[in-house]
């Protein structure tokens, strides 16, 4: 139905849960992106939700949803973000998926919101050899992190990585050649995902630094509250 109003000049918004959207992966590529439709899938419950269920966990929209041509993937890094990102998407002509959580595990406050520009970054803190490339509400948890490894004096490098595909290749390329540690950061299965987006340029690149993905095992995630289930990420 989505696929049709655009097709007759509307801008439909889909809103569905991530786990959800799995059952229509098939109209997502021959409906929407083939035909290049400025569909917007608003991919709500992005990553674990705890106590909500298993079936429930929205840990794999981003690995079945990379790879589909014609298809920009963003993702905020917090309420406020999102509604940057919302406008930005009504602007465009052409599939956009921009998956949000639930709600937010913590109350880190930004100071800076950069212009939402397609495939484009935002540094948030800038150091050297170290750099911490996060996505979604991760941006958070990792601000956190930054934040405790500055004090025990490492200068760590803060990305919000906010559109998951494309990948700001410009600004992986400033990071290659002054850092020696690259950690990527998501609410998403580890196979597939924005890590592994990552580390396929990083490859190419031949890049000489470390690489660690930080993300989801390879298996369903029970039921549970969620800062016990963070403590299962890889």
């Amino acid at each position: 139905m989505a696929a049709g109003l655009a097709k007759e000049g509307f801008k439909p918004v889909f809103a569905v849960y991530s786990t959800f959207l799995q059952r229509a992966f098939d109209q997502v590529i021959h409906d929407i992106c083939i035909q290049k439709l400025p569909v917007i899938l608003a991919i709500d419950r992005a990553g674990i939700v705890g106590e909500d269920g298993e079936t429930h966990q929205g840990v794999f929209d981003l690995s079945y949803l990379r790879f589909i041509p014609n298809l920009t993937i963003l993702s905020p890094k917090d309420l406020n973000e999102f509604r940057y990102m919302l406008r930005w998407c009504f602007k465009q002509n052409h599939p956009v998926a921009i998956r949000y959580p639930r709600g937010g595990d913590l109350d880190i406050k930004f100071d800076k919101y950069d212009d939402i520009i397609q495939g484009k970054w935002e540094r948030l803190l800038v150091g050297n050899k170290v750099a911490i490339l996060a996505t979604g509400k991760m941006v958070q948890h990792s601000m956190k992190a930054s934040i405790k490894l500055r004090n025990s004096g490492i200068d760590v490098e803060l990305i919000n990585c906010r559109f998951i595909k494309p990948l700001d290749k410009s600004m992986i390329d400033s990071l290659i050649d002054k850092t020696k540690f690259i950690f990527t950061v998501e609410d998403n299965v580890l196979y597939g995902g924005f890590g592994s987006a990552v580390n396929e340029y990083l490859i190419n690149k031949n890049y000489k630094g470390k690489v660690v993905n930080i993300a989801f095992p390879d298996e369903f995630i029970p039921h549970g509250s969620v800062d016990i289930l963070y403590k299962n990420m890889v």
